[in-house]
């Protein structure tokens, strides 16, 4: 059964029952480089079935996705209740050469950009945690909104990650 927007958005918010996005989303940088030192790049390129992405194809999503993140967040911020697209991540995923892309170089791209975002988290003033998009696959969200469901996006892949690796 194929999971709807929805019903992805209720898995992935649960996967934050109780937790604080910003620490999770400050932990997940270190958590991904010590899933994936020293592990050969043969496996992290390693599918566990045919229709599941690597380790490598899941840094690549995740560095990609901080991209989208990094544009929502800010479009909240500067236009309150902005309309917020999706994307296509079977066609990023062809676009970005998932299969081949170079692991450490994900990394270091989705370290940079959670690194901005967390900067610019400590600054948001409370009013602005509540501005507002309008994501045209999950609904009304607000900035707080966004980071809980990118911290659950995190934990989700990480998982994924382990189970890709063994670990």
């Amino acid at each position: 059964m194929v999971e709807t927007p929805m019903q992805y958005k209720a898995r992935i918010v649960a996967l934050m029952e109780g937790k604080d996005p910003v620490a999770v989303q400050r932990a997940t940088s270190g958590q991904l480089q010590q899933l994936v030192a020293g592990v050969p790049l043969g496996e992290l390129r390693r599918r566990t079935g045919p229709e599941k992405w690597s380790a490598a194809g899941l840094l690549a999503h995740l560095a990609e996705a901080e991209i989208t993140s990094t544009w929502r967040y800010r479009q909240m911020l500067e236009h309150d209740g902005c309309p917020l697209p999706g994307f296509g991540q079977e066609l990023w995923a062809k676009l970005g050469n998932y299969s081949t892309r170079n692991p450490e170089e994900s990394l270091l791209q989705f370290k940079l950009l959670r690194q901005t975002n967390l900067q610019m988290f400590d600054q948001l003033t409370p009013e602005q945690w509540d501005r507002r998009g309008v994501h045209l696959e999950r609904g009304e969200m607000t900035v707080r909104d966004l980071a809980i469901q990118i911290a659950g996006h995190d934990l989700n892949h990480l998982t994924q990650i382990r189970s890709a690796l063994k670990k």
